[in-house]
């Protein structure tokens, strides 16, 4: 068990790892049942574990490389079996201001790219667009009236 154990700090210590990727990783190298948990327990005692702390590196990184909307981040979040809290706290790490100016900026640049299309086309692939980063509905329809009305944009 202590090369395992060993072998998934070194896991953790590379980079932020939530419980599920762990779990996974113990079982693909042969631990089993209670060893798992144990192990488990022995990686959150040493703090080389911590869901909390991965759901804010995790909801951050996507954020700022990626520039995943919220609710993408939410379900990647959840596809991973993070708790509801860890969820909360890892959303708190995107500023308001600077989601409203990525989804200004990737609605900006996904509108100038459909020059071609009928406006009512062009707003609805923005929208579909937008919606499959993750954006929620309520906001892209601002952002694309502030677009739409701005000439700038053209």
């Amino acid at each position: 068990m202590s090369q395992a154990l060993e072998k998934l700090r070194q896991y953790c210590a590379y980079q932020e790892r939530c419980h599920s990727e762990v779990k996974y990783r113990a079982l693909e190298l042969g631990m089993r049942g209670e060893e798992v948990e144990e192990a488990i327990a022995a990686l959150i005692a040493d703090n080389f574990l911590n869901e909390e702390r991965f759901a804010k590196a995790y909801a951050g990184g996507k954020f700022r490389m990626k520039q995943w909307g919220r609710k993408k981040i939410q379900a990647a979040l959840k596809m991973k079996q993070v708790s509801a809290y860890c969820i909360k706290k890892g959303m708190m790490e995107i500023d308001e201001e600077d989601y409203w100016q990525v989804l200004l900026q990737q609605a900006g640049k996904k509108y100038r790219s459909l020059k071609g299309e009928v406006p009512l086309k062009r707003k609805y692939k923005t929208t579909q667009y937008l919606l499959q980063r993750g954006f929620e509905q309520e906001l892209i329809s601002e952002a694309l009236e502030q677009i739409a009305n701005n000439p700038d944009f053209e």
